[in-house]
């Protein structure tokens, strides 16, 4: 464990004002909840959630050439986006391993913004500078120090949005832009992404101005229902989505760390295709890693969704999943992600890599070490 105190956003004493329980998360300290996981869940699916996301990064792309470059480093084809949309990907490794995956904007024909996750920051910006071209064509500048981030979330986003900054900053989905005048005085950048499943927004301002956007968006969003949202109820949220966490559903060997220590060495080390994400690759287009994303495209390991059929222990990280309740059954593989649904009256859910498997089919989770609960295959997202 580091010596290092956890660093703070810019929004720590907004938190505080809240009542915030903080903790250390990936080197932030970062509300974990407000009220609770459960209350923040629901709100956010029935009305609206903001959350603090200032601990993730953010790059700046720019060069003549700079989306066909993207491209040949990344799962997705870039250069296809128009300006003022975004997109995801993963970033492969030369043996087609996942090193990360990336919320990508195109700002214009010559400069695209990335979001890499919090603690995998100075390892893309390793990466990426590795790949840059030699010419000089092409360069990266990490606005992450000097950014804050402010995620809004929710059936009522837009309308929150709309009475905060006026109707011209209320974007559509995975839509971009420069954040338009308004009466506030506020800037930066605005794009129509999020990770609750959520309509929305991500909202990218200087960290002088992150306050006064936290409590506007509070004063907005009051009559609409809106409350702040901690990091539990981001991670239930996105599971109930099927979305992955970089660093628990894949994990890259390069970083040098060990997985939790229930799964198989190098359990999480995976590439696009085993990750059953088909939004996030075009096969189409040669890029690095490709070999390997290849040949697992007739793979039998993918990563699936669990429902639990049964009550019992809620599945978590590490748990066997099972061919049948019989003690001597095969294990067909294991959870990686897994929770009791908030918005499914707390019924078991998870994600895991399966061997083998057909949406439908019936299996065991291996709950606890005397419990196996009954659990369907499913496909994602779970509402």
């Amino acid at each position: 464990m580091s010596d290092t105190p956890p660093e703070r956003t810019a929004l720590y004493d907004c938190h505080l004002e809240s009542e915030a329980k903080m903790v250390d998360f990936h080197g932030f300290e970062l509300p974990i909840w407000y009220s609770s996981i459960q209350e923040e869940h629901l709100a956010c699916r029935s009305s609206a959630g903001m959350f603090d996301v200032s601990h993730m990064g953010l790059f700046s792309f720019s060069g003549e050439k700079v989306r066909q470059w993207l491209e040949s480093i990344s799962t997705q084809r870039v250069s296809s986006f128009a300006s003022g949309r975004c997109g995801y990907t993963h970033f492969l490794d030369h043996d087609g391993q996942i090193i990360d995956d990336m919320i990508f904007a195109i700002k214009s024909d010559d400069c695209v913004l990335g979001v890499p996750n919090a603690s995998m920051v100075s390892t893309m910006w390793d990466w990426f500078s590795e790949l840059l071209p030699k010419d000089g064509s092409v360069t990266v500048e990490d606005l992450s120090d000097e950014t804050s981030i402010i995620a809004l979330q929710g059936p009522n986003s837009a309308k929150i949005l709309t009475a905060a900054l006026g109707n011209e900053n209320s974007i559509g989905r995975f839509k971009c832009q420069e954040i338009a005048s308004n009466d506030s005085g506020i800037t930066g950048w605005i794009q129509g992404t999020g990770y609750t499943g959520e309509s929305g927004a991500e909202i990218f301002v200087p960290n002088e101005q992150a306050g006064l956007l936290w409590n506007l968006l509070l004063k907005s969003g009051h009559p609409h229902g809106l409350v702040p949202v901690g990091l539990g109820a981001r991670d239930t949220l996105r599971l109930e989505k099927g979305y992955l966490l970089s660093g628990q559903d894949f994990l890259w060997p390069g970083l040098g760390i060990q997985p939790d220590e229930s799964l198989p060495s190098e359990f999480l080390t995976r590439d696009t295709v085993e990750t059953a994400v088909p939004f996030g690759l075009d096969i189409d287009h040669e890029f690095v890693g490709r070999s390997r994303v290849l040949s697992s495209l007739d793979s039998g390991v993918k990563w699936h969704g669990l429902r639990c059929l049964d009550r019992g222990p809620a599945p978590r990280l590490g748990h066997a999943v099972k061919l049948s309740d019989d003690d001597e059954s095969a294990i067909l593989g294991y959870v990686t992600s897994g929770c009791p649904s908030p918005s499914l009256s707390r019924t078991g859910i998870a994600m895991a890599y399966l061997e083998n498997v057909e949406i439908g089919s019936e299996v065991w989770i291996q709950a606890s070490p005397r419990r196996r609960v009954r659990a369907e295959i499913v496909r994602p997202p779970f509402v």
